[in-house]
């Protein structure tokens, strides 16, 4: 199984979209590549800790290829902002592709260069090793499943 971790705004709905993909095996929200150590959702949101919030996905690239994570991945973000999805403002909320296996990184920078081909403004997306990683709350794990009426930058249609 391979591994790959997206940061797309509010981790409920970027987790939730990439659940619905087939190939896609597990998603766990969680915070990566911050400041501290062991962060909790409160210490995340003062915007001090650097950590963004993310989606790490695990899928079978038998059945799902990276190249096809990543195109649904800029389907769902504007890649254009800088710390802002939809109505969210924060360090937390900027867009990100954060891999832990090094042979992904000629495939995440040719998926960068091709998408910004499609807009006028810089791609600010950052793309990363995953230095740092620590699972969210275990509220935060399934979100948009437990509570379906939650808000969510991401329309599922």
């Amino acid at each position: 199984m391979k591994k790959i971790v997206f940061g797309g705004g509010c981790f409920w709905g970027v987790e939730k979209f990439f659940a619905m993909i087939p190939g896609v095996i597990d998603t766990e929200v969680g915070y990566a590549n911050g400041k501290t150590e062991n962060p909790t959702y409160e210490e995340v949101c003062k915007n001090d800790t650097y950590f963004v919030e993310v989606c790490y996905i695990t899928y079978d690239e038998n059945v799902v290829k990276l190249d096809t994570l990543l195109d649904k991945f800029w389907s769902v973000v504007d890649p254009t902002t800088v710390d802002k999805q939809g109505e969210d403002v924060g360090t937390q909320y900027r867009t990100g592709i954060y891999y832990l296996d090094k042979l992904d990184l000629d495939t995440i920078i040719k998926s960068k260069n091709k998408i910004q081909n499609e807009y006028d403004k810089p791609v600010v997306t950052e793309v990363k090793p995953l230095e740092k990683y620590y699972s969210a709350e275990e509220y935060h794990q399934d979100y948009l499943k437990k509570n379906p009426n939650g808000y969510c930058h991401i329309k599922f249609d």
